[in-house]
């Protein structure tokens, strides 16, 4: 008998699914947030080195990234096969003007999720890391909100 009685309350406890083409959409656009999160880390690793120091080579991207060089090599290819970035052997890497674009618009996301999440309670540091990865998930529709709600609370 309780095991009749858990079947039927196992079946009407099935998660409501969205529409299929609004699931697919939704998983398409996190693959390539995914995809473009990268993309997004190095163009605004390289921007702060450039600020910094004048140049962003590939030694001080994999020390400050946690990765091994030819994984930086790579992903460098890469920037450069989207225009992102350009380098010359034995020379610095330097961003073109989409790259620069891009850490640009990358490091106000940062900034406006790291402020959200210190405003809702998180601790900065705990808020810091976390945006390092919500920064590339979130909409545009999400950030205007972001936005929106530190304006109300008067911190923006």
């Amino acid at each position: 008998m309780a095991t009749i009685r858990r079947a039927k309350k196992a079946s009407a406890e099935k998660p409501e699914f969205s529409a299929e083409s609004a699931q697919a959409r939704r998983f398409r656009k996190a693959r390539s947030a995914r995809s473009a999160a990268t993309l997004e880390d190095y163009t605004e690793l390289i921007a702060d080195l450039i600020a910094a120091n004048g140049e962003a080579r590939m030694a001080d991207i994999a020390r400050r990234l946690g990765v091994a060089h030819p994984t930086v090599s790579k992903s460098i290819a890469r920037l450069k096969r989207e225009g992102l970035a350009t380098a010359r052997p034995y020379r610095g890497i330097f961003l073109t003007e989409a790259g620069l674009a891009m850490a640009k618009s990358v490091r106000q996301r940062h900034r406006l999720v790291v402020e959200l999440l210190v405003a809702v309670g998180a601790p900065r540091e705990a808020a810091e890391a976390d945006a390092e990865g919500i920064e590339h998930y979130v909409s545009a529709a999400t950030l205007r909100a972001f936005e929106a709600f530190l304006r109300e609370d008067g911190r923006r």
